[in-house]
């Protein structure tokens, strides 16, 4: 099967530009299952019904979150959402869902713990649900981790800690797409980022000018979402049905 990874899409530029190309690269690539990293889709951070409806409508089968899961006070209208995972390792009384299985294939969320919510190990996290994953009969064989952190480090030793163990390893939060796909020695597709869906003259999807002063001045400053020029980062994966590892990882950029 051919599983298609958007990374984080920002606002409404970033809705508008999915809606526009998701069909046509789920059709050139013969995509199988979309999955759409959509945390800071309303208005640049959070989510709410309308953007999850509008992320859906454009051709995503899952949403995962991350640390702006909750920054919406509407996201109870949509964290129970089936196909909506947040991240697994959350304490166990937040709402919301860790993994979800959909097409026979597996989606976990997890989130690092550098410069994040207070969280619990999203190793022990990833352990857990993999555990519960072989407990379902039949367990599903493909199985993909959102890892949603700011260190390289946790994420290549999260690569190597689920290596042979999930088909795909995919970071995001840094909304920066980096150029180390590979798959990993045991089969597992692995990129440190996936990049977003945003303003290619910005500041990870922020214009650039309301950034710049910020750091000119440590003063706030309101942040907009930039506009213009937006384009789609993302990986497309190549995984045996039969087996669940990865055989071809893709980045793209549109």
């Amino acid at each position: 099967m051919n599983i298609l990874f958007i990374g984080d899409v920002i606002g409404s530029p970033g809705r508008e530009k999915i809606a526009d190309c998701l069909p046509l690269i789920k059709e050139q690539y013969n995509i199988g299952l979309t999955i759409v990293n959509g945390e800071n889709a309303a208005g640049g951070i959070g989510i709410v019904k309308k953007t999850a409806d509008e992320i859906f409508a454009a051709g995503a089968d899952v949403i995962t979150l991350g640390n702006h899961a909750f920054d919406k006070k509407e996201y109870v209208e949509v964290i129970d959402h089936p196909n909506i995972v947040r991240p697994a390792n959350y304490p166990e009384l937040v709402p919301g869902r860790g993994f979800c299985i959909v097409a026979k294939t597996a989606v976990i969320s997890i989130m690092g713990r550098f410069n994040m919510p207070s969280v619990d190990s999203p190793f022990t996290a990833s352990e857990n649900i993999l555990k519960k994953l072989s407990d379902i009969n039949p367990a599903p064989k493909i199985i993909i981790v959102d890892f949603h952190a700011e260190l390289t480090s946790e994420k290549i030793a999260m690569g190597y800690f689920l290596d042979g163990r999930v088909s795909a390893v995919i970071g995001t939060h840094t909304h920066v797409q980096t150029a180390d796909e590979r798959i990993l020695p045991e089969g597992t597709g692995y990129i440190t980022d996936v990049g977003m869906v945003g303003g290619l003259n910005s500041v990870i999807g922020v214009e650039k000018g309301a950034v710049i002063k910020r750091f000119l001045t440590g003063m706030p400053v309101r942040f907009e979402v930039e506009k213009e020029d937006i384009f789609i980062n993302g990986v497309v994966l190549s995984v045996d049905n039969k087996t669940g590892k990865c055989t071809k990882i893709e980045r793209i950029k549109r």
